[in-house]
């Protein structure tokens, strides 16, 4: 009886952490005055990496919302904490622009 219940309760553990939704990390590339992808799809707990390789800063810029500031040649992690669906831009290259779905996990 002991081995059935040690049995049952390890695979109701291994069962609840292999269905919690691992988070992920999604890497934007700006390089030459884009954003690449420029449409991000990403859930809540999930991570953007707004990797810069342009040798002068950028940022991405929810208007009322948020901005993040990625310095030329380096990588800035943000964290998503709330579904919403954004249009983003750069505040200096306003010619550069992307989307940004997130959705509950």
């Amino acid at each position: 009886m002991a081995f059935t219940r040690s049995f049952a309760a390890s695979f109701a553990l291994v069962f609840c952490v292999a269905t919690q939704a691992q988070a992920e990390t999604i890497q934007v590339v700006i390089d030459k005055l884009v954003f690449s992808p420029a449409s991000i799809t990403a859930k809540v707990g999930d991570t953007i990496e707004w990797v810069n390789k342009d040798a002068f800063a950028h940022t991405a810029t929810v208007k009322g919302s948020w901005e993040v500031m990625i310095p030329p040649k380096k990588t800035v992690a943000q964290q998503l904490d709330k579904v919403e669906t954004v249009d983003f831009y750069c505040r200096f290259h306003p010619n550069m622009k992307g989307s940004l779905i997130v959705k509950a996990d």
